[in-house]
């Protein structure tokens, strides 16, 4: 059986039936328009996000139920949900209206003061981890266990290492991910996104103008929130994330830890990724093991 086209025509039954008084609003595709999720502008204003997969689905509940919890007490935007939909026009899963939010993902967007980027992401990140994390979604398969010990993915760790043989450095690698492990988040739970990534920080005149896709937030170990300093960040931009933030050398180093096992498992080729990713791979990598 053909898996269902996750296209305008789907997202225009969906809404008639579900949302009839967003009926006449014209749908299209947003380009790029996710990995867990395919994302389609409703009209000027709007926007709806649908799972690409069950797996994804799960984090469609805990948007609707903390994304406007945690809004009211950040800096930036972040995406505001309006409705949830149900499984329906043989769409499996519930999906979300969103309000749509302005701005450029960071991946495409000139960003010519990349200090400044890391200065105002920091600052969200750090308002972020000040939320009460009460009862907050704790890591589990909602969110593939980020905020949890590093533990769970060691095995995944050492066979991407083992895997790649000479293309990278095992014994560097390893020295990196063993330091990782001998440290663990002494602190109380903390609020975190969970995939702060460049195609999901958005950028409007060169600034950090929202912060989106929340699918794997929730309340743990910050660690996870820091693998962008490698991934976007260098130099002096590096820093400047790192000074504004309340973290210490471990955290760092779990941070570090982070990093190598997704560009470890992205470059053997042990998940599904799109091609951008496999290409950022290689710098990734250098600046990790550096």
């Amino acid at each position: 059986m053909q898996p269902l086209p996750l296209d305008e025509p789907l997202v225009r039954r969906l809404i008639a039936a579900q949302f009839p008084q967003w009926a006449d609003l014209p749908v299209t595709r947003v380009e790029p328009g996710g990995w867990d999720n395919r994302t389609f502008r409703l009209g000027p204003e709007l926007l709806v996000r649908l799972p690409s997969a069950a797996e994804y689905a799960e984090a469609v509940a805990k948007e609707q139920r903390w994304l406007p919890v945690l809004a009211p007490q950040l800096p930036l935007p972040i995406p505001a949900p309006l409705a949830q939909g149900g499984p329906g026009e043989g769409f499996p899963w519930s999906w979300s209206v969103y309000r749509w939010l302005d701005g450029q993902d960071a991946a495409t967007a000139p960003v010519p003061d990349p200090t400044a980027l890391a200065t105002d992401l920091a600052v969200f990140l750090r308002a972020l981890g000040s939320v009460d994390a009460t009862d907050g979604p704790a890591p589990g398969p909602h969110n593939w266990f980020r905020g949890a010990p590093l533990a769970r993915y060691d095995g995944g760790t050492r066979q991407a290492i083992a895997a790649l043989g000479d293309a990278v450095d095992g014994r560097a690698a390893t020295a990196v991910w063993n330091t990782a492990l001998s440290t663990t988040w002494q602190r109380p739970p903390r609020w975190f996104h969970g995939d702060v990534a460049v195609g999901n920080l958005l950028v409007r005149d060169g600034r950090l103008a929202g912060v989106i896709d929340f699918g794997t937030c929730g309340v743990g170990d910050p660690a996870c929130d820091l693998v962008i300093a490698w991934t976007l960040f260098d130099g002096e931009s590096r820093a400047a994330f790192r000074a504004g933030l309340d973290l210490d050398d471990d955290t760092w180093a779990r941070a570090r830890g982070w990093a190598l096992w997704k560009a470890l498992i992205v470059r053997a080729g042990l998940v599904a990724t799109n091609p951008a990713e496999q290409r950022h791979t290689e710098r990734v990598l250098r600046e990790v093991l550096v």
